[in-house]
């Protein structure tokens, strides 16, 4: 039988699963270029992209339309042009981020967060919106005109809410059983707001597709098998982006109310493990990338070796230090 190498492994994935031009750039910017200052000349973008099959017209389509989205910003210097996080959608890639690398620490105090619309002031486009951001951020429509989440983060709340236009159009509240009044249990909520299924093929899916990725880097861990640069990049952006598709749908209920075992946790260690074994050699690839066309390209932020709740070690010369 031959053996499996990660050239081979990503050959597989590519062709078995190739992942979408302009959510692939998503993936990118989000983590490999936000970290060395969210800005990247097209020419480097492409050559970022190529290994993935995503060629020259795919890309220049993804950037602007996630241009005209409000994601990115477009810059031109004569004949040459790059992009950049636009400065609003800063707030949701650090919210997205959070969430992909954050550890699984969230535990329920017997509370819920709850959003009511009340009677009229928001138009049809606006509760269209509103839904769609509420639900993506992880809350339950529970009720006709109600959001709740178990776990609700009051800052997250306050800029989505102010983001959708909406902020002081809504009663934001906490609740609580309430003492004395025989009811239902607060728990019984989350089998009636979310259905988890999904969620929970997601997290078996990607742990069946990386678990052997680990394995295989493990064996040529220090040996000729290893992952050149180029690979690790590729390997690091193929497993966020696999693993944000999934998280993301995740609601991050707390730990109390999730189904036990939960295959969240184990997706959360595997994806942990693979990136801390190819991080390093994607950095070299990245910078390599872009200093071609602009040696001026930022060191990394040293906030970049807090996720997945610490990575060992850093790159030496390639870390900006810590704003104290």
């Amino acid at each position: 039988m031959k053996q499996l190498t990660s050239t081979a492994w990503i050959a597989d994935f590519l062709a078995s699963d190739p992942p979408r031009s302009k959510s692939l750039v998503m993936t990118i910017f989000g983590d490999a270029i936000a970290p060395h200052g969210g800005a990247i000349w097209l020419g480097s973008l492409i050559d970022l992209l190529a290994p993935f099959g995503v060629n020259d017209r795919l890309l220049r389509t993804s950037v602007f339309r996630l241009a005209q989205e409000g994601w990115l910003v477009a810059n031109r210097d004569g004949r040459r042009s790059s992009y950049a996080i636009l400065p609003q959608a800063l707030p949701r890639f650090e919210r997205a981020n959070r969430r992909i690398y954050a550890p699984l620490a969230a535990h329920w105090d017997g509370n819920w967060t709850l959003v009511l619309s009340g009677a009229g002031g928001i138009d049809a486009p606006g509760r269209a919106l509103l839904r769609k951001e509420m639900l993506w951020e992880g809350y339950a429509m529970i009720a006709p005109g109600m959001f709740g989440h178990p776990a609700g983060d009051a800052a997250v709340l306050e800029e989505l809410l102010a983001r959708v236009g909406v902020k002081d159009k809504l009663f934001v509240c906490r609740a609580s059983a309430l003492p004395g009044v025989s009811g239902r249990p607060l728990q019984d909520l989350v089998h009636e707001g979310w259905d988890l299924s999904g969620v929970i093929a997601g997290y078996r899916h990607f742990i069946e597709r990386f678990a052997p990725l680990l394995a295989l880097l493990d064996a040529g861990a220090g040996a000729d098998a290893a992952p050149a640069p180029q690979q690790a990049f590729v390997i690091r952006t193929l497993l966020v982006h696999a693993y944000r598709r999934v998280q993301l749908h995740d609601p991050m209920l707390p730990i109390e109310l999730l189904p036990d075992p939960w295959p969240g946790s184990s997706a959360y260690e595997l994806a942990r493990a693979v990136y801390a074994r190819t991080y390093a050699g994607a950095e070299t690839h990245i910078m390599d990338t872009l200093k071609r066309e602009d040696e001026r390209t930022p060191r990394l932020d040293a906030g970049f070796f807090q996720r997945f709740g610490g990575l060992a070690g850093q790159a030496p010369g390639n870390v900006k230090p810590a704003v104290r």
